[in-house]
């Protein structure tokens, strides 16, 4: 295959859902609650997401964290955050659908909010972003429906996060 000719006409987003066998009013109070959230995605929180918050998400294993703020919230139906320092900020769009026996098809869709400086780069960032949210939506369904911590996120990098 050849590059020749290959250039991107927008920044590409990230994208990834899943089927959780429980209620969405579940499903959403398992991400905003740091007490559920530290089980299956980072380790530390300053505080529960709600309207108007800002927190700092910690993943200890990988001495990282991050600022979060909250632009949108919709008690069991949408999330929106804000994450990372200004200069260098990503949204997180989170869509809790509704679907028959109690179940809810959860989707997340992320988008740099940085300038990128090349193609490649911005790829790369997007391939990384649907990869690591496709971790935290099968942790966070191995939990709700199987009281399971399968420790995706933890064990992603066990030789320390690499950036």
């Amino acid at each position: 295959m050849s590059s020749d000719g290959l250039h991107l006409t927008k920044v590409p987003t990230a994208q990834a859902a899943m089927l959780i066998r429980k209620p969405p009013g579940e499903v959403f109070q398992a991400v905003v609650n740091p007490e559920i959230t530290t089980r299956f995605w980072f380790t530390k929180s300053t505080g529960r997401l709600q309207p108007g918050a800002e927190v700092r998400w910690t993943w200890e294993m990988y001495d990282v964290s991050a600022p979060v703020r909250v632009t949108d919230f919709q008690e069991g139906r949408h999330l929106v955050l804000e994450m990372g320092e200004p200069a260098q900020a990503m949204t997180a769009e989170w869509r809790f659908e509704p679907r028959e026996n109690d179940s809810t098809y959860l989707t997340v869709t992320a988008e740099a909010r940085f300038a990128v400086d090349s193609g490649d780069t911005a790829c790369a960032w997007a391939i990384d972003q649907m990869g690591g949210y496709t971790e935290v939506l099968a942790e966070l369904k191995a939990l709700l429906e199987h009281g399971i911590v399968l420790s995706l996120v933890r064990d992603h990098w066990p030789n320390g996060h690499p950036g």
